[in-house]
């Protein structure tokens, strides 16, 4: 294996800024495929409540609703930080993505199925793989057996399994992934976790990274923008050690909104244009203005 000596912009990163550009999709389609193990074309990337609520925290966590061409929706968080209630939040997501696209009076049969594809910089829970996935099944109390579908039910719903029906749940523990393969999943795996793209790669969509997400391709604003949200990723990381450490979460909030005003100062100094400093620090154009 030889390894490419190229910066790559964070993936995080890419999916605020560049990934959501339908001309860059194929680099998210790589991704989904080699997870999902079956091909994955995006048809659109959508809005949902449940991405909104969220809106107040973009610092640490990245998200994307994506739909396929079989109406099948992808729901795509990266997660940066430990959050304690993160499996509860991975629950909520889904349970909202399922009814908002129900429409009321609708038959249940039209439920969409989703997928929650969840990329985290941390160890989330105990385990000793990197890749984790969440099914539903039923199995017999006494007897252990599955419980499947009626042949009728599966053609009218176009599934062969009940687990198909429900959400699945994908779990990428990246952060200290550091093995390379010839499984395009594994190739993924350690892109996300190096931030390196070895020449001999082949996974789906890592050919398109590697031409799309190189540091030295981005413009000038581009790059003033990826270095301040390297930094702002630095500074809330230190002050979220630092309160956990001396066992004081209080002051957190003020504390990160003083740093993205002292952020925002400093990119307004370097010339950054209001609408980056506005994507970068969360201020609004007004809070910019004033300072």
């Amino acid at each position: 294996m030889r390894r490419d000596v190229n910066r790559y912009i964070r993936f995080d990163w890419a999916m605020k800024r560049m990934l959501r550009d339908k001309a860059n999709y194929k680099v998210l389609e790589g991704l989904l495929t080699s997870l999902l193990g079956k091909e994955i074309r995006i048809k659109a990337l959508l809005e949902s409540e449940s991405n909104r609520q969220y809106d107040e925290n973009k610092q640490n966590r990245v998200d994307i609703l994506a739909e396929n061409h079989e109406g099948e929706k992808i729901l795509i968080e990266i997660q940066n930080e430990t959050e304690d209630s993160y499996f509860h939040r991975m629950l909520f997501g889904t349970s909202r993505l399922v009814s908002e696209h129900l429409r009321k009076g609708q038959d249940y049969g039209k439920t969409v199925k989703v997928y929650s594809v969840n990329i985290v910089y941390f160890d989330l829970g105990i385990g000793d793989d990197d890749v984790y996935v969440g099914t539903t099944e039923f199995r017999g109390l006494h007897t252990g057996t599955l419980l499947e579908l009626p042949k009728s039910w599966a053609e009218k719903y176009n599934a062969s399994k009940v687990h198909e029906i429900f959400p699945e749940y994908y779990v990428l523990r990246v952060n200290n992934f550091d093995r390379w393969s010839r499984i395009p999943l594994d190739q993924w795996m350690y892109f996300l976790s190096t931030g390196t793209i070895p020449d001999d790669a082949t996974a789906p969509g890592l050919e398109t990274a590697r031409e799309l997400m190189r540091v030295d391709s981005l413009s000038p604003a581009q790059r003033n923008d990826y270095y301040a949200y390297l930094e702002s990723m630095v500074s809330t990381r230190s002050m979220i050690e630092t309160a956990h450490n001396e066992g004081r979460w209080e002051g957190i909030q003020i504390g990160m909104e003083k740093a993205r005003i002292e952020m925002a100062v400093n990119l307004k100094k370097a010339g950054v244009p209001l609408v980056t400093i506005a994507a970068t620090t969360g201020l609004s154009s007004e809070e910019i203005e004033r300072l």
